[in-house]
């Protein structure tokens, strides 16, 4: 019994042996790292407001494990650039271990001081990655511009109001964080070419002031979100919109107005007064990709509106609520949203609020030479209530390209409407900025509004051109 057991001892151990002599210890692989990218750039990013975060990662292309010895961002802590390796926050990392075939992600985001300068500014950096005494960088550049800061919370709060006044000069862009206000009796110019861009959720709010948005042909002002990364291009509801509060009569003229909730508001609280001026005249104006609607005309407001594209709204192009006043010529109020789209046009002329329902007049509601087009089966519709006391419904529809489920038999649909033909747009892709609304001659469009009832501002189109077409082109 005895010399079995030594038997078997001796064979475990022979067997321990020669396994164990089978392995070798093997240590840190001699190779060097790989990456997904050696240059990594931001697009153009505002002085003081952080950008997005971007990524790269960093392989380990060799079977065994490599250490690497230190991973440097070479600005350090005077750096604009944050670094982040594997859930870690640094700007310095040591003896790091990656197994063979595996990976890490490095995070990466960049914060600009201001610089005081009107012209867009290069920044540069690099982060060190030292494996086996060899060095390897990945590059970063990002472009800054400095901006002129308008900010104001809305609510209470110890931040003064933001009121104002004057004209905004155009050699820089202006940011708006919060609002932007244009008080009572305040008149503020925006002059051509000049870029606005507003933060998540803040608006340019008119209140009793005037807002004046002075734009030409080929050099329109801008307004859209402050994220210019490719990937918020087309997002909506980056920020709020243009916000007129009982205003003073204000215009717009070659302005494009993009990617906010609703592109221009109008409320005014005086509509008792009988007030004859537009609160707003709107010419050779784009507004799309708004999430809501690209103009909401609401309890009372008056919009003139003229040569104007309001294109891929997330609700209605054109929106009237509790009652308002609109005059729209030679527009395009179309639809084609990829998103969920009411209608082009939509006139409800009351609105419950606390329970009661409140009745609005809509005493000039006016669309001519206009396309009311889009992927819905009716692009126009009215939900209204007349017959009460104090409440004028008066509308007049001629000379439009109108698509709706069932030809409109009411009587303020004129002249020369042109019911539910194709009309033939060059582009109407699901991306913003293949959108081309104009169309050749064998469009029902060409040659079919009537200038002689209802002329455009200066006898011309958004393109500057003399037209006799329905629409902005």
């Amino acid at each position: 019994m005895r010399k079995y057991s030594f038997i078997l001892y001796i064979t475990i151990i022979s067997v321990l042996f020669i396994n164990s002599g089978c392995k070798k210890i093997t240590g840190f692989s001699k190779g060097n790292l790989s990456f997904s990218a050696d240059t990594l750039v931001f697009d153009t990013v505002f002085t003081t407001i952080g950008s997005t975060t971007k990524q790269f990662k960093l392989y380990n292309n060799e079977n065994k494990t490599v250490n690497i010895e230190e991973v440097q961002l070479m600005g350090g802590e005077n750096s604009p650039f944050r670094i982040n390796l594997d859930g870690a926050s640094g700007d310095n990392f040591s003896n790091i271990e990656l197994e063979g075939k595996d990976s890490l992600f490095v995070f990466v985001e960049v914060t600009l001081a201001v610089n005081s300068q009107t012209n867009p500014m290069v920044i540069q950096d690099s982060i060190r990655f030292r494996t086996n005494g060899v060095d390897q960088y990945v590059q970063l550049v990002v472009w800054g511009q400095d901006m002129y800061y308008h900010y104001s919370h809305i609510g209470p709060g110890p931040d003064s109001i933001d009121t104002n006044e004057g004209t905004w000069p155009n050699d820089k862009p202006h940011l708006i964080y919060g609002a932007a206000f244009v008080d009572e009796d305040k008149t503020l110019n925006i002059q051509a070419g000049t870029d606005i861009y507003l933060h998540k959720n803040a608006l340019l709010y008119v209140y009793k002031g005037t807002l004046n948005i002075n734009g030409t042909l080929n050099n329109e002002v801008t307004i859209q979100g402050d994220r210019l990364e490719p990937d918020y291009d087309q997002v909506m509801g980056q920020y709020y919109g243009i916000y007129f509060d009982s205003a003073r009569p204000s215009k717009i003229n070659y302005a494009i107005i993009k990617n906010g909730t609703t592109g221009i508001h109008l409320f005014d609280h005086n509509a008792a007064n009988l007030d004859t001026d537009y609160t707003l005249t709107v010419t050779n104006t784009k507004i799309s990709n708004n999430a809501n609607n690209g103009i909401l005309i609401y309890s009372g407001a008056r919009v003139k509106a003229e040569n104007c594209v309001i294109s891929k709204n997330g609700a209605f192009g054109l929106l009237v609520l509790l009652g308002g006043d609109f005059n729209f010529n030679h527009c395009d109020i179309v639809g084609y949203n990829s998103e969920s789209q009411n209608q082009a046009v939509g006139v409800k002329n009351y609105f419950n609020i606390d329970g009661v329902t409140n009745v609005g007049s809509v005493k000039e509601g006016v669309l001519t030479n206009c396309v009311l087009y889009g992927a819905q089966t009716s692009e126009i519709g009215f939900d209204t209530i007349g017959n009460t006391p104090g409440v004028t419904l008066d509308f007049n529809i001629q000379y439009c390209l109108i698509k709706k489920e069932t030809i409109g038999t009411d009587l303020f649909y004129g002249a020369g409407n042109i019911w539910n033909a194709e009309p033939l747009f060059n582009n109407v892709s699901s991306d913003l900025y293949l959108n081309d609304f104009k169309f050749p001659v064998n469009s029902p469009l060409f040659g079919s509004a009537n200038n002689v009832l209802f002329p455009t501002v200066g006898s011309v189109n958004i393109e500057g051109l003399a037209s006799g077409n329905i629409g902005a082109y």
